[in-house]
């Protein structure tokens, strides 16, 4: 899906003009994938626009950097302000929206900790990324691993760890289907691409815990605590990659995934290969929220505030 150009990009505390918006091509970021950052949704519930668990994305952001050694000059306040002011002065909502982190134009070599940190946010309008929610997509298992523990850390979202990703996204894509499903070192049912994954057996709701190279993500923490909230029995636990196969239901969630069912694995039909009923129930609850038609019971969102909503085409 290609970008779309908007008027202004924020830049270490200054809103500059998008296309000002460059790096050398030596900097450290270029040459060695320094870069730590964040998708995040911006919806307009009620016409108006407001970021979606804009204080978790910015905590995961924070956490990444911390983990890389990256000392950030904003806090969490200044950044969540900072994505606010953005979206109002471009005006375009709903969209996605981009923090990242990177190390800049200083020094070659290896060694990280003498070339600048640069924050930079963007946001732009975005569609959906997988197929529909209600038909769902064709999957398979990857022949390529996860990223493995003490090699490159999977609790952070950084821009090197997505080389891996885009390994297992092209296999994915040229042998025709829509997505990969990575297995960590063990053989165990890792994540996607770009998005967490659930299983539903016999009523339970199963997704694999952090140890198997799963990226904290903050749409499969609000699934989990949907499924809490609709009495939908839900566990932590490694997931052979057989379950993926005898499984009734099988959908991705992500930012940019947003909660997408997986109607075959391997050409193997998940349950009836329909969108099953604890996928549907989820879909209802979080669509609900985000679009404005149930309450925002958790506070997931963060205000824009604006004078006049004006929906992006």
């Amino acid at each position: 899906m290609a970008i779309q150009k908007t008027e202004k990009v924020w830049k270490n505390g200054k809103l500059i003009p998008w296309d000002d918006a460059t790096l050398h091509v030596m900097s450290h970021v270029v040459n060695y994938g320094s870069a730590v950052f964040e998708g995040i949704r911006c919806y307009a519930p009620n016409g108006s626009p407001a970021i979606f668990r804009a204080h978790e994305h910015i905590d995961r952001l924070l956490n990444s950097a911390k983990i890389y050694r990256m000392d950030v000059d904003f806090g969490r306040e200044e950044l969540v302000a900072a994505m606010q002011d953005l979206v109002r002065n471009n005006g375009v909502w709903p969209c996605y929206v981009r923090p990242i982190v990177l190390r800049g134009y200083g020094e070659v070599g290896v060694n990280p900790l003498n070339s600048p940190i640069d924050v930079y946010i963007a946001n732009y309008p975005w569609g959906k990324y997988l197929g529909s929610p209600e038909e769902g997509v064709d999957v398979c298992v990857s022949s390529w691993t996860r990223i493995a523990p003490n090699t490159l850390p999977a609790m952070a979202k950084s821009a090197a760890n997505y080389m891996n990703s885009q390994l297992i996204k092209m296999e994915a894509i040229l042998n025709g289907y829509a997505e990969g499903i990575a297995l960590d070192t063990n053989g165990y049912v890792s994540e996607g691409s770009g998005e967490n994954l659930f299983v539903v057996r016999q009523g339970m709701l199963m997704t694999a815990p952090l140890g198997n190279s799963v990226l904290p993500g903050i749409t499969r923490d609000s699934v989990i605590q949907i499924a809490r909230d609709l009495d939908i029995p839900v566990i932590e636990k490694m997931i052979p990659r057989e379950m993926l196969y005898l499984a009734d239901e099988v959908f991705f969630t992500g930012t940019a995934a947003e909660i997408t069912p997986i109607r075959s694995v391997d050409k193997i039909s998940v349950g009836k290969g329909t969108l099953g009923p604890i996928t549907r129930a989820i879909q209802k609850e979080f669509f609900g929220i985000i679009h404005g038609t149930m309450p925002d019971r958790h506070n997931w969102f963060t205000p824009v505030p604006v004078k006049q909503a004006v929906l992006s085409t």
